[in-house]
């Protein structure tokens, strides 16, 4: 079983990976969409994306681990798919999406303070409440955004997002 720091930093790969493709699918969403509120908060979302990858990636570096060469890869090129597809799909698929993610990625943060919790990391256990935080604000975005549309029943019992 893997102690406390070895799952903090999975966590942290993880994450960095994923906030590569999350800002890079949010800045074609955002290209997608005309002048709106809507495409300035998802914006400013993509920006607060970057932000948590420069710290998750300091968290890294000071629990000497690095980010995952395939693994950044690979989420690099599903951002830069997702993004441009935001042209072709609509509004709401991308917006759906992004909640159900974003829910998931507050979890992940509140998982990986347990961790640093665990190993004493005292500003770690704060930084990462923050991170959890700000995905939280990006999830109720995003169902705000998508509460009421007609395909919002059906993509719940589909894929699921309470």
């Amino acid at each position: 079983m893997p102690d406390a720091q070895e799952s903090l930093i999975r966590i942290l790969q993880n994450a960095h990976a994923g906030e590569v493709a999350a800002a890079y699918a949010y800045r074609g969403h955002w290209k997608s969409l005309n002048d709106s509120p809507e495409k300035e908060r998802i914006k400013e979302i993509e920006a607060e994306e970057w932000d948590h990858r420069r710290r998750v990636g300091e968290w890294l570096e000071k629990l000497g681990a690095k980010p995952r060469p395939l693994r950044e890869k690979i989420f690099w090129t599903i951002g830069n798919v997702l993004g441009p597809s935001c042209f072709i799909s609509g509004w709401f698929m991308p917006m759906y999406f992004a909640g159900r993610l974003e829910s998931q990625n507050s979890v992940e943060y509140e998982d990986a303070a347990v961790f640093a919790r665990e190993l004493g990391m005292d500003d770690g256990v704060e930084d990462l409440l923050d991170m959890a935080r700000v995905e939280l604000e990006h999830e109720e975005f995003f169902r705000e955004t998508v509460t009421g549309h007609r395909l919002l029943p059906i993509m719940k019992s589909v894929f699921g997002w309470s």
